[in-house]
């Protein structure tokens, strides 16, 4: 795996990151795992949540548990797949509260990469797995990567939307104490979450904080 270049100002921002213990530990770890397992995404879009969302061009950032396990899916960015492939339950679940909330059609795809251009960034907890076994990375030092992007986030004066769904995101609220910034909670939007996403009106909530704070809204 070779180093890791973002080609945007999270480049510089994580750079210490990059250099840590855990992190080149974690490093070596998943060169092994490419090596002699099926992993998910590929290699190459590992970073795709910061690659396609700058530090600067951030204006909201929702926060999902870890990658898809099953083959076509997994792309870099939380919730959203690849191009063709059938749209997740869970992703079926936000497009349903996207159309009660702020209305249209639902989108013909589930690949989010619109959302992440225009400064969604669609961040998991931990940005890889393996194939077919959820959360087999965890506790591997993705954890720790992650709360330090949120840190530096938070640390931004430009006003920020988190949006922190299920128990894991919103461990990592935690981390969000600067008052400009808004934090948004509500259940997973998997099936297994009984529905309790439903209603949480989050994306006409994110698109009115920016409003309010002067900052272009997003076409979801």
């Amino acid at each position: 795996m070779a180093m890791v270049k973002l080609h945007n100002d999270w480049d510089e921002l994580l750079a210490e990151e990059f250099c840590k213990e855990y992190y080149l530990q974690m490093r070596n770890f998943l060169k092994e795992e490419y090596r002699t397992k099926k992993i998910y995404p590929d290699m190459h879009d590992i970073f795709n949540a910061l690659k396609f969302t700058s530090y600067e061009n951030t204006k909201a950032v929702i926060v999902g548990q870890d990658p898809y396990i099953n083959p076509g899916e997994a792309h870099g960015l939380a919730f959203s797949v690849k191009p063709g492939a059938k749209t997740p339950p869970s992703l079926a679940n936000i497009f349903k509260e996207l159309a009660a909330d702020v209305g249209g059609a639902t989108p013909e795809n589930g690949h989010l990469e619109r959302w992440a251009h225009q400064g969604v960034m669609l961040l998991n907890t931990v940005l890889t797995v393996r194939a077919g076994q959820s959360r087999s990375h965890a506790n591997k030092g993705w954890e720790q990567f992650t709360d330090a992007v949120l840190d530096i986030l938070d640390r931004r004066e430009k006003p920020v939307v988190f949006l922190l769904w299920g128990k894991d995101a919103q461990t990592k609220g935690r981390i969000i104490t600067n008052r400009n910034h808004l934090i948004l909670q509500a259940a997973h939007p998997s099936p297994l979450a009984g529905g309790r996403f439903f209603g949480c009106k989050h994306f006409s909530k994110t698109n009115k904080f920016l409003k309010e704070n002067g900052i272009e809204e997003i076409i979801w």
